[in-house]
This record gives C-alpha cells, sequence and structure tokens, in this order.
C-alpha cells in the first residue's frame, strides 16, 4: 500500500499549514481541527466537523475532493458524526441546561442529534418538528429504510397537552422516562412505537423498524432482563445485577439477533441471543473496552476491534484482511478504523502515536494507496511531538502496572521534573499510546509526563478492574506514588520535582497527592476534582436515587459500603484535609459541570483559605466536565503551565 502526501482539495480548507517554528501552548488547547471523520456506506462520500478559519462546520465532500456542504456548527458540543445512509448525517451534540424539565438537578447536560440531508442540504434537528416531544434525545436505537424513507429510532420525553393547549412533561404515572420514537430523517416526523418505564434500559430495531427486543432493570431486585419485542409477551434472559448492570448493545451478527454486554466476576463477555428461541451464544469472552465493527447499511455486527493485531475476533474474512492490511501499512502508529464502506473497498483510519499528532486517512483498498484527508492538530510539528511509551512497575504490594511515559522532544530522558497525571473515571478507564494533547502540551515545556493505571483501570481483565473498588483514597493512591518512586529508581526523573495534574477523579487524586499523602509533590492542579466524598455522594444519591445502579457502584468503588462508610470517607476527603496540605494547589473547574458541580471546588478553596494554605482558584465559565470548548481547554492549559512553572520550573 503506498502512502501518498496529497490532501484532497475540499479538506485543505479545513486545516493550516504546519508552524514554522515551536508550538505554542495554545495549538494543543484548541479543538482538533478535524474530528469525527466518517465514510458513507458506498465509499464515495465523507463527512467531518473541520475548523476552516475560525468557524467550525460540518463538511460533506465527495472521496474525489468535490465540496458538496458546509454547514455551521454553531456553539453545540459535537460529540459523534456517522452516516444513516449515503443522503443522511446524524450529528450527536450536547448542551448545558439550569434547572430544565423539572428535573432536581440544577443543571443537566442534554443531548441532541441533528440530521443534514445532503442533497437538500437542509439541517434538522430530531424532535424540533414534533409539538408532543421534548426537543431532546435520550438515546439513539438504530436506523432503518421503512417504505423508501430513512428512519432513526431514538428516545424522547413526551409531551403532554394542558387544558390551554401548553405542552409540558407527561409526569401522569409520577415518573419522567424516554418513549422510543421513529423520526423521519428528510422530514422530521416523529412516531412513537413503544412506551418507555421506569425501569426500561434500551431497545434494538430491526431492518424494518420494528421493535427487535427491549431490556428493563429492576431497583429493588437488582435484576436485569431482556424481552423481545416491545412488551413483556418473552423473556429471553434475566441476570443478577446487585452493581455492575449489563446492556443491550444492538444488533446481532443475523437477523433476529441481539448483543448483551454482561459483566462477570469471572471477566466480562458479549453474548449474542436468538429473540426468536432465548438461545444464546456468547461471541467475545473478554469484551474490555473492545469496539464494535457494523455493516453500515444493516448494522448487523462484522466483529470487534480489540488490541490483538490478528483480529481473531473479527467475524467476516474480507474485513479481517483489510484491517489487518492497513495494520501493516502503519507499522510504527497506533490505528483504528474510523470507518468503512459495504464492500470493504475502502475505509477511514486514524493514526497517531510516534511524532503523529493525528491524521485522517483515506485508504483505498483496490488502488493499493492511502491519502491523508485531515490533520488532528495541523500545527503541531512532527519535530514537537515528545516520544512516548508504555513504563511497566510493581505496586508496593506486588501488583504489576503500568503507564504512559511521555517525554519532551529531544531530551535526554534522565533526571527530568516530572508531572504526573493520572487518569479520571476511575475505574475501567486506561491511558495508552497516542497523541495525548494535555501530557503533549507539559512535554513541550520540558516536563516529563506520565500516566499510571493504577488499579481499578480498564485494559485488563475484571480481577484488575475490581482490585480498585474500595480503594479510591487507598491502594489507587500508593500506585500512583508508586510509579513516580519506579521513574525515579530507573533515573528518568527528579523525585524532588514533581507536580501531580488531574481532572476528575485525576483531580481528587491531585489533591489527595498534597493532603492524604504527603511528601511527594511540589504542587497539585486539579480539574473539576472531587473534594468532598461524603457531599459528593449524597449530591449524586438526590439525583438518581440511592437504589440506582450507578450509586451503588459508585458507593462500592468509593468504599462508602462498610460499617463506617461515611467516615471512612471523610478520612480520605481532601477538603477534610486541607490543613494538611503540604504544597500549593490550583483549582480550575467548569461553571457548567454536571458531573462534578463546582461546589466541590469552591468547598476546597473555602478549606484551604481557613488553613492558611496557598492556593488559586479559577472557574471557567460556560465549560463542562469534559474541557468541550476551545477557548477554556487553553485556558486551563495556559493556567496550569504558569502555575508549574511557578512551583516547579522546568530549567
Amino acid at each position: 500500500m503506498r502512502i501518498r502526501g496529497c490532501l484532497m482539495p475540499v479538506l485543505l480548507l479545513a486545516v493550516a499549514t504546519a508552524a514554522p517554528a515551536a508550538s505554542p501552548l495554545e495549538v494543543y488547547g484548541h479543538l482538533p481541527g478535524v474530528e469525527h471523520l466518517a465514510l458513507s456506506p458506498s465509499g464515495e462520500r465523507v463527512a467531518t466537523i473541520a475548523v476552516m478559519g475560525e468557524r467550525r462546520r460540518l463538511i460533506v465532500a465527495t472521496t474525489r475532493g468535490k465540496l458538496l456542504q458546509a454547514v455551521e456548527a454553531g456553539d453545540f458540543k459535537i460529540r459523534d458524526v456517522w452516516w444513516a445512509d449515503d443522503d443522511h448525517i446524524l450529528t450527536a451534540t450536547s448542551s448545558t441546561y439550569k434547572a430544565p424539565l423539572l428535573l432536581v438537578s440544577k443543571q443537566i447536560e442534554l443531548s441532541n442529534v441533528f440530521s443534514l440531508s445532503v442533497p437538500q442540504g437542509r439541517l434538522l434537528a430530531i424532535f424540533d418538528k414534533s409539538r408532543t416531544v421534548s426537543p431532546a434525545v435520550f438515546g439513539v436505537y438504530g436506523g432503518a429504510v421503512v417504505d423508501g424513507h430513512s428512519q432513526g429510532y431514538f428516545g424522547g420525553l413526551t409531551l403532554a397537552s394542558t387544558i390551554t393547549g401548553e405542552a409540558i412533561l407527561d409526569t401522569s404515572s409520577g415518573f419522567i422516562f424516554p418513549d422510543l420514537y421513529q423520526v423521519d430523517l428528510e422530514s422530521g416526523k416523529a412516531i412513537r412505537l413503544a412506551r418507555g418505564s421506569p425501569w426500561h434500559s434500551g431497545w434494538v430495531t430491526d431492518e424494518r423498524g420494528s421493535v427487535e427486543a427491549h431490556s428493563e432493570y429492576d431497583r429493588e431486585a437488582r435484576t436485569w432482563r431482556l424481552y423481545a419485542g416491545k412488551d413483556h409477551d418473552r423473556l429471553l434472559l434475566e441476570i443478577p445485577a446487585p452493581v455492575d448492570v449489563p446492556q443491550l448493545s444492538g444488533r446481532g451478527r443475523t437477523p433476529g439477533t441481539v448483543l448483551v454486554y454482561d459483566p462477570r466476576s469471572e471477566g466480562d463477555a458479549i453474548i449474542e441471543v436468538d429473540v426468536r428461541n432465548g438461545n444464546r451464544q456468547e461471541v467475545l469472552a473478554a469484551a474490555g473496552d473492545s469496539r464494535s465493527l457494523r455493516d453500515p447499511d444493516s448494522g448487523l455486527l462484522l466483529g470487534f476491534d480489540t488490541d490483538d493485531p490478528d483480529y481473531p475476533a473479527v467475524f467476516t474474512p474480507a474485513l479481517r484482511a483489510r484491517l489487518k492490511g492497513v495494520d501493516k501499512a502503519f507499522p510504527d502508529l497506533q490505528v483504528r478504523i474510523g470507518s468503512f464502506s459495504k464492500s470493504f473497498d475502502r475505509l477511514v483510519a486514524f493514526t497517531d502515536g510516534g511524532d503523529d499528532s493525528g491524521t485522517w486517512w483515506l485508504v483505498d483498498i483496490p488502488a493499493r494507496k492511502a491519502d491523508p484527508i485531515g490533520y488532528a492538530y495541523p500545527k503541531i510539528r512532527r519535530a514537537d511531538v515528545g516520544p512516548t511509551r508504555m513504563f511497566k512497575y510493581t505496586a508496593a504490594d506486588g501488583l504489576a502496572l503500568d503507564g504512559v511515559l511521555t517525554l519532551p522532544p529531544g531530551s535526554s530522558g534522565r533526571k527530568l521534573p516530572v508531572v504526573v497525571l493520572p487518569h479520571g473515571g476511575p475505574i475501567g478507564v486506561r491511558d495508552g499510546l497516542g497523541f495525548d494533547w494535555w501530557a503533549q502540551a507539559y512535554a513541550s515545556l520540558g516536563y516529563a509526563v506520565f500516566q499510571p493505571n493504577y488499579r481499578g483501570s480498564g485494559g485488563r481483565d475484571r480481577q484488575f478492574c475490581e482490585a480498585g473498588y474500595g480503594e479510591w483514597g487507598g491502594r489507587m493512591l500508593t500506585d500512583i506514588a508508586d510509579g513516580l518512586v519506579a521513574l525515579a529508581t530507573a533515573g528518568i526523573v527528579d523525585p524532588r520535582r514533581a507536580c501531580i495534574v488531574g481532572g476528575s477523579y485525576g483531580g481528587y487524586a491531585a489533591l489527595a497527592g498534597v493532603t492524604v499523602q504527603q511528601g511527594l509533590y511540589r504542587c497539585a492542579v486539579a480539574v473539576a476534582g472531587v473534594a468532598d466524598l461524603p457531599v459528593f455522594v449524597g449530591w449524586k444519591q438526590r439525583g438518581s436515587g440511592s437504589k440506582s445502579a450507578g450509586i451503588r457502584f459508585l458507593r462500592e468503588a468509593i468504599g462508602a459500603d462498610g460499617p463506617d462508610g461515611e467516615a471512612a470517607m471523610a478520612r480520605v476527603s481532601p477538603h477534610h484535609l486541607a490543613a494538611r496540605a503540604d504544597a500549593p494547589v490550583l483549582l480550575i473547574h467548569g461553571v457548567d459541570d454536571t458531573v462534578v458541580p463546582i461546589a466541590q471546588s469552591e468547598a476546597m478553596a473555602d478549606a484551604l483559605k481557613a488553613a492558611g494554605k496557598p492556593h488559586d482558584f479559577i472557574r471557567l465559565k460556560g465549560e463542562d466536565h469534559w474541557l468541550s470548548r476551545d477557548e477554556t481547554r487553553t485556558a486551563m492549559l495556559e493556567a496550569s503551565a504558569a502555575f508549574l512553572r511557578r512551583h516547579n520550573p522546568p530549567d
């Protein structure tokens, strides 16, 4: 396969040229110049979100470079882009709303989906044309062509009419939950196919647009159930689920089958269930964070994209051969297949790692060539990408661990100042090789950056994941510190020149690193971090109920269900230990955060102030939990970098 160096003309407009000098910090903070690039089922068209000038647009072009549509993306936060068929593109977005829909939370992140008709150039929001459904999407459940019209299937909140004709949420049952709707992607007409319930947790639709199966979760009985169709006529499967809840995961390999993700104690598995007779078969024994590969037309399962380079879990030989060929074409890079045509003759691949800050490729199998069609970070030169590798080490109790080590470009790799950057989650999330904008930003300043995969992280077996339960403020923290010790022992970093930075749970780890722990770090930066565990758990319970599976999972992960649960959480809460802080702290938090409320950082700032401890607090207006906006993401990087330079100079 030939790797070519020319860009498709249309996407030349969407990406800037490489910077002539070392990349400034702000280029790392910008959202990717090209993201969510998707190939149509025919393989003749591509769609992406791209930066053109100073604006983000939904770009549609032929694979030969002819521009078909360029639609303003507006101020929405784009979460995904995919093709329903060759003439309709769906774009998932989210926005933060204040006290909407009579919900308990003061604010909530709501999702929507937009359908773009490529021939007409018309963009419509799902449910926007309906007077009986709230304009937000609560789940995407497949697509079909019905009577020649493309249909999408979405969860929506049904509205009821008052005497005055005003439309309000239907709360007649005492609950608020989504129903399943069929929506015409051209006209926006919505038809309710199935009613939801307080126990409902998912639907699967077939190629005719009928409900093939649905699932429910009984909070009281702590049991997950799978039913054929939209009613309770035939129970297909029943699984006890006290903490980890199974998920209905779309269509199986053949019509009449559906997939179920089953989180078992002996290891996560994906099973296929025949809705006609209830027969079941395991199709993937260790699911981990694998991604399903589906037929672009039918949505039927073709296999799974796993870490195995031989692709044993891809059930279609032609697709397996294509994937292996693409991997061989990029031997030194991380490769992810974004989408492919129904013939498997064309694929869109994304590469990063090594000195590649992120490149989108159009792979043409018959022509045996691959063309770059977009760059994630076009202003970051290859010479400015810090080298990364997996660093293996052992925890104090003997558990084998690893983490991603990023070194400054051109450094000697000896006795470097270090930023420890633990990931959020924390359970089931991991850091791997590839271009990480946050880590690379700090590496560009001269810091080694270490991202430890402490116990409880994903990417390994179920036992390793469950080893993190109850260890939020315990062995997870010591695993992070053990990584710092191992790097120092190897001579790579100077342990006297270490700071810790993180977001979400990583933000908690940063605060705990200078309160629960001491003597390790010269400074700590917590982005959207949890500071007071009892208050945080109470806030979550008020929002979703004390019997929800999510709350039970959170309490078990934190270790809140022991004989002295509340006291145990308080003992590892940085807010309660502010007087022990032995290094300066920077708190950064998005005002619109709906996952960890900004009140957590506000309380920590107050406690540090009362204890007379050095700290700074920055509020990011209009920002959510995920640092989704250009301006505020860049502000976070610049503020944290200045703080690191002040308290742990890189030179």
